[in-house]
């Protein structure tokens, strides 16, 4: 379905002088300074899976996402979707693939809703038959009902990223490329629109890019992720090999009242660690694996010992499962080289 290799993407950047003089010796320079934002990717992805894209800011994600869609040309390396290649059969290929970016609408802004999806109806040549079937499915597992006829613009993030979702699936693509689809939302919305994913990959076997900075996301919908960072590729693999690799980290951030010393309460046990906060004395961060420790006795433990006020709990990060992986492969590296 999609086959990428060794897909690079170099950008030029003009090396500018200081001051207006320099800023104006720069329109006659040829100095230039080069950003590999993707560095010799390869992977294949197979109709019907889901696949997790991840990766720090800036680690290359939605640059991969935007050559495979053929909104921007690779510098070398090839994409194939089906046997087409997208900047080349952009048109073509416009008709198999749905694109959603969190901050970026595809609807138009001072109509209502339900114009536009007639507009793109036209577009991509829905018949009637195969509007309606589909209009049925996506308002009932997105809820969009609500909203048809009110303006774009007066649509919440929420709201808008549903009508968006249901935007991009209107022509039954192959493949969604989702860029960032619940940035910014609340629990409850989040929550529908990955049901709706679920949904829309169960009836029409759709193929699923999806790029996130929320674990949740990954793990709801996931069953294989890409890790890329600086451009390339550090882990392709099912999701199940990460949580092995690194446990189900949680941490417990807790906030403690001044009587309290953190130093002096007794560790829970050798399986969670307390970190301290050096820039607010009275936060106190309790990090454990929920596979090995049960949740609730390490809140309740957090109440009486640490006597906190108030608590949150936050799953491992991405930025911090890339860490570790490039630790690990430091690490791993090192030790080669001494053998």
């Amino acid at each position: 379905m999609i086959k990428v290799q060794e897909l690079t993407k170099i950008f030029r950047k003009p090396i500018r002088g200081k001051g207006l003089i320099g800023m104006i010796a720069t329109l006659f320079s040829r100095k230039y300074t080069e950003i590999r934002a993707v560095d010799g990717v390869s992977f294949d992805i197979s109709e019907g899976e889901i696949v997790g894209y991840i990766g720090s800011n800036g680690a290359g994600k939605s640059t991969t996402i935007k050559m495979m869609c053929g909104i921007l040309t690779p510098t070398s390396g090839k994409v194939f979707i089906g046997d087409k290649e997208p900047y080349l059969k952009r048109r073509v290929v416009a008709k198999d693939i749905g694109v959603v970016f969190g901050q970026k609408s595809q609807l138009w802004w001072d109509i209502p809703l339900v114009e536009s999806f007639k507009v793109l109806k036209e577009i991509y040549q829905v018949s009637d038959e195969d509007y309606e079937e589909r209009m049925n499915f996506l308002s009932s597992v997105l809820g969009i009902d609500e909203f048809m006829t009110q303006p774009v613009r007066t649509l919440s993030l929420g709201q808008r990223m549903r009508a968006d979702l249901a935007a991009s699936m209107l022509h039954n693509p192959k493949i969604l490329f989702l860029d960032e689809p619940t940035i910014g939302m609340d629990v409850l919305v989040k929550e529908k629109i990955r049901t709706a994913i679920h949904a829309l990959n169960a009836k029409y076997h759709t193929t699923v890019v999806l790029t996130t900075h929320d674990m949740a996301d990954i793990e709801n919908l996931c069953s294989r992720i890409i890790m890329i960072e600086k451009g390339k590729i550090i882990y392709d693999g099912p999701l199940k090999d990460i949580k092995r690799r690194f446990g189900n980290i949680k941490t417990l951030t807790l906030t403690v009242p001044p009587s309290v010393d953190p130093e002096k309460v007794k560790p829970f046990s050798d399986d969670v660690t307390m970190v301290l906060d050096e820039n607010n004395k009275d936060k106190v961060m309790l990090k454990f694996d929920a596979d090995k420790v049960v949740l609730e006795h390490v809140v309740q433990y957090a109440f009486s010992k640490y006597q906190a006020i108030d608590m949150k709990i936050a799953d491992i990060s991405i930025e911090d499962v890339v860490k570790q992986i490039l630790s690990q492969q430091e690490e791993e590296h090192e030790m080669a080289k001494k053998i």
